[in-house]
């Protein structure tokens, strides 16, 4: 026997069906325009209902957006362009169902309106402007003081030697100009633009190395990687920490130094390990040309290590093993004891690059060396005899 529908319930169901598609059959769009009116493209916009149905969009190159599905309701619209300084603007629009709502963002209009309620942040807005403003153009110019100073460092390599005092007085007014720019651009700089403020930083060390003061320039590193650690902030770190080392007079102060500088390299290496290399070298460059050749055969072997292929460290690593060697007097001879592997870097040199700006002199101490693997006799006539030869 088949069983019988009751009517009311066919009824109701006959009424629910629509009831449920009418309420999802609205929809909505518009356009986001910005301060100036123009359109805004790449704003993404969020439309999220009460009841947590959420969308997410982005405007187009007419800075249009539309979207269909939504039911009859109150949704919260949040717009943001964070490159473009639009964060989290948010605002409550009704959506009526059975229809297209339009729904547009003038943001010419809405800066407007709110200076008109609000003269008092607008006021705030504008000195917060100017003052980026001023200090945008501080920056710039310290750089451009550098860029100078990149041009003058040129000429003085190719410059007569009547000339270069004058060149390298251009230089420190530049580096101390540049000093002044960046020191009083940092103390403008909005405390939560914290990468803006590390890079004022990390321009005001370089300005203070190029000018010697090698102290002031590790202290204003050391702010700028406390904001945001990056490797070329702890190249320039472990060169003016080296360079101290080379200007200390007291030997537990430069050894000091020459750890700190070590540090610096490392903690490059776990940031960028392309850059490593160049890091050790200039360590071991600013140690062999004080003739710290002790401290610079450490920085020389990373550097040999990393890259097999560099002709100029193997070759200073030569000269720094070399600048090591000591004299034993044995008897009435004098014989030397030279570093292991000191032979070994100078041949390396050569095997890496035969034809090449350190090749030839590698090959004259190699000759020097050979000649002191016999010592050297003490005896006046042994002596005379040897001269003559």
């Amino acid at each position: 026997m088949r069983r019988l529908t009751p009517v009311w319930l066919v009824l109701v169901a006959a009424l629910l069906f629509p009831a449920i598609a009418a309420a999802q059959n609205a929809s909505v769009h518009g356009q986001v325009l910005d301060k100036d009116g123009k359109p805004w493209p790449g704003v993404s916009v969020q439309i999220k209902s009460q009841n947590g149905q959420t969308f997410n969009l982005t405007t187009n190159k007419d800075g249009k957006y539309s979207q269909i599905g939504l039911t009859a309701g109150v949704y919260t619209f949040t717009l943001n362009e964070p490159s473009q300084g639009l964060n989290n603007f948010t605002e409550q629009h009704q959506i009526q169902g059975e229809q297209d709502n339009a729904i547009d963002f003038n943001f010419q209009k809405i800066m407007a309106e709110n200076a008109a309620a609000h003269p008092e942040e607008e006021q705030k807005q504008k000195e917060a402007q100017d003052k980026f403003k001023q200090m945008k153009g501080l920056v710039d110019d310290g750089i451009a003081k550098f860029n100078d100073i990149n041009t003058l460092q040129a000429q003085i390599h190719t410059a007569p030697a009547d000339q270069k005092a004058a060149l390298q007085a251009k230089v420190k007014t530049d580096a101390q100009g540049a000093i002044s720019d960046f020191t009083q651009a940092e103390t403008m700089v909005d405390a939560k633009q914290t990468k803006n403020q590390a890079v004022i930083l990390a321009n005001l060390g370089q300005a203070y190395a190029t000018d010697g003061q090698y102290d002031q320039a590790v202290t204003a590193y050391q702010k700028a990687i406390a904001l945001n650690p990056d490797a070329p902030t702890y190249m320039n770190l472990s060169l003016a920490q080296v360079n101290l080392a080379a200007a200390a007079t007291d030997p537990a102060v430069a050894s000091t130094h020459v750890t700190e500088a070590s540090a610096s390299c490392d903690k490059l290496a776990a940031l960028d390990p392309t850059s490593t290399t160049k890091c050790w070298k200039n360590v071991a460059i600013v140690l062999s040309n004080k003739g710290d050749f002790k401290d610079a055969v450490g920085p020389l072997q990373k550097v040999t290590q990393l890259d097999p292929k560099d002709a100029q460290a193997w070759y200073l690593l030569g000269s720094a093993d070399t600048g090591l060697i000591q004299p034993k007097q044995e008897g009435d001879k004098m014989t030397f004891i030279i570093p292991p592997g000191t032979a070994e870097a100078y041949q390396k040199c050569i095997d890496v690059d035969p034809n090449g700006p350190y090749a030839a002199q590698a090959k004259q101490n190699l000759d020097a060396l050979a000649s002191m693997g016999g010592g050297e006799s003490l005896k006046v006539n042994e002596r005379g005899k040897k001269k003559k030869k």
